[in-house]
């Protein structure tokens, strides 16, 4: 480089802009990079916006390096709250777990005793404790013992990406909504160069970072890679209450997981009758079956009514875990496909963004690095 001249920062394209490819765009754009968005919908509606947007690490027990991920990724939405805000899309607050089986419920107790040990905080309260102190609403038995993780929050996913996005582009980063990926082509050495759109345009990019959530094995078969993905539906609704919503926070009741929308909006969603889905029952069907569900443990949205159902696909790579870091075979290509991306979305930000712009491949993504799944 000559005297006086000036690096060109590098073009990015990230495809997928929901909450994971929302935070790796966000991270690169605040270390100098040129940010190219691509969606095929609309930011942040599509799983972002169907999830049951948990930020947890309770439920992440079966590798301890995966669970400690986790808790980087909580820590870093509350450092990312810190920077931009917490209105509109942050909602501290813990969450509640109990069951109306003893078989579930021994389990339940059985983690948290696991939790407590690996120094997470978790609170045991009986029912008629939880009614008294935090949800005067719910219907449980007043014995019954109810678990609170005072640190876990819910997130509005379709919020946060909204204003993530919103920063990039106000900081010159590009966003191209509605259209999809076609091809990547790739120079004489094998590294990304270009991406081409369905609508015709050919841009030219120094790297790419696969973000498309359920489609990210297409994506990545653009760059003759095999990325084995679950098949795995989830079906969630939205009930509008008639008055103020009647909880404060997420929990997973018997048979079902509740938590706030907005003042006056709840979602619900539950494993049992994500199970039905692939039996042909129809989603308004399954909408009711949830919307009962939840009236058994909070009897006050009797007159809520059914305003929006999904069934969406999780993006899920085979072994359950998530696929983040570069891809060797492919130089310039990079991925960052999860399950819980709404806790791990910006922890993977930062540590991608670190690794793409600076080269620093960090220990927490060791065990969770693309080259683990045979090509």
């Amino acid at each position: 480089m000559g005297i006086g001249s000036v690096e060109r920062p590098r073009r990015v394209a990230v495809i997928g802009v929901g909450i994971v490819g929302a935070c790796v765009g966000w991270n690169l754009s605040r270390r100098g990079a040129e940010v190219v968005f691509i969606d095929a919908g609309r930011p942040g509606e599509g799983v972002t916006n169907w999830s049951f947007s948990w930020v947890n690490a309770s439920n992440k027990t079966v590798r301890r390096s995966y669970f400690d991920l986790n808790i980087a990724g909580m820590a870093a939405h509350r450092e990312l709250a810190g920077i931009i805000g917490p209105d509109s899309w942050w909602y501290p607050g813990g969450h509640l777990r109990w069951a109306d089986d003893p078989a579930v419920e021994a389990k339940f107790l059985k983690t948290a005793e696991l939790l407590g040990s690996w120094g997470y905080r978790v609170e045991v309260s009986t029912g008629a404790e939880v009614r008294r102190r935090l949800e005067p609403a719910l219907a449980l038995p007043d014995e019954v013992p109810v678990l609170l993780y005072p640190d876990e929050a819910w997130v509005h996913g379709r919020h946060l990406v909204s204003r993530l996005v919103g920063q990039v582009v106000a900081a010159g980063g590009e966003l191209r909504s509605d259209t999809e990926v076609r091809d990547i082509g790739t120079g004489a050495d094998g590294s990304v160069r270009t991406v081409v759109l369905s609508d015709g345009s050919r841009l030219d990019v120094d790297l790419v970072v696969n973000a498309a959530g359920p489609g990210a094995s297409q994506i990545a078969g653009l760059v003759a890679r095999h990325l084995p993905m679950r098949r795995e539906p989830g079906v969630v609704t939205r009930i509008d209450c008639a008055r103020a919503v009647p909880i404060h926070r997420a929990m997973h009741a018997p048979h079902i997981e509740i938590r706030p929308d907005s003042d006056t909006s709840m979602v619900l969603h539950s494993r049992e009758i994500d199970a039905l889905i692939d039996t042909g029952e129809e989603p308004a069907e399954l909408a009711r079956l949830l919307y009962e569900l939840a009236r058994r443990a909070v009897p006050e949205l009797a007159d809520s009514r059914i305003a929006q159902t999904r069934v969406a696909f999780r993006p899920i790579p085979a072994d359950g875990f998530p696929s983040a870091g570069a891809v060797p075979s492919v130089p310039g290509y990079y991925e960052a496909v999860s399950h819980s991306g709404i806790t791990l979305g910006p922890v993977l930000g930062r540590l991608l963004a670190a690794e793409i712009l600076g080269g620093e491949r960090s220990e927490s993504l060791a065990d969770f690095r693309p080259e683990r799944f045979p090509q």
